[in-house]
């Protein structure tokens, strides 16, 4: 992965990672990766991850993109993927796939791509080739698009899959199945979430619509 040095008074982001003593973006993607998941409380303030030291797989690689583009490297981009969610992936939602005899339902993830390569800091042991075989279509966002409009390119997508897959269900039920989807994996990995999970999943509504085992 490229690397850089983060300049002296080059913006807010900048200043907190040298503040802690964290010089270049190389050692800044490590940090990040080591919060730990949880739900930001303002995912709008772009600091929010310092102020709570911990993140969603939006929160987190959205202030990498805001680093890069401080210390003037706008080919780190800020990607916002949907993919293929199935039992391959995670057999914890097999129960509920079946229930409603569905192979697969749509999910969102955030990460960065720079020059031809992805990366993934949601967490140490992230890899995007984890996924990258079940990816259905992704776009570039902006580090303050990462929630209203995350949600409503992750809706659209729905919508039209539900057409052209002929699913049996409309988007508010095809929405519902999902959280039920992420209450599965949320009773399998309780543990995990409160020791630096990266599954973007809770009961609350947002969280839900952040969501990235």
């Amino acid at each position: 992965m490229k690397n850089f040095s983060i300049l002296q008074h080059k913006g807010i982001i900048s200043d907190q990672f040298l503040s802690q003593k964290i010089t270049d973006f190389s050692s800044a993607c490590k940090y990040i990766s080591e919060l730990p998941y949880k739900r930001n409380l303002n995912k709008s303030n772009i600091k929010c991850v310092f102020d709570e030291l911990a993140g969603t797989c939006s929160t987190k690689h959205a202030v990498l993109r805001k680093l890069a583009l401080e210390n003037n490297h706008p080919e780190v981009k800020l990607i916002l993927g949907i993919f293929k969610m199935n039992t391959d992936y995670t057999f914890k939602i097999k129960k509920t796939l079946g229930k409603y005899h569905l192979s697969y339902i749509p999910e969102a993830h955030n990460y960065l791509k720079i020059k031809n390569e992805y990366f993934d800091f949601t967490k140490p042991d992230s890899d995007y080739r984890q996924f990258r075989n079940k990816i259905l279509i992704e776009k570039e966002i902006e580090y303050d698009q990462i929630f209203a409009e995350k949600i409503l390119f992750h809706k659209d997508f729905l919508k039209q899959w539900i057409v052209e897959e002929k699913i049996p269900y409309n988007l508010d039920e095809i929405w519902n199945i999902r959280e039920q989807c992420i209450e599965d994996l949320q009773k399998n990995d309780e543990v995990e979430i409160q020791n630096s999970s990266s599954v973007c999943f809770a009961k609350s509504q947002e969280l839900r619509d952040d969501y990235k085992l």
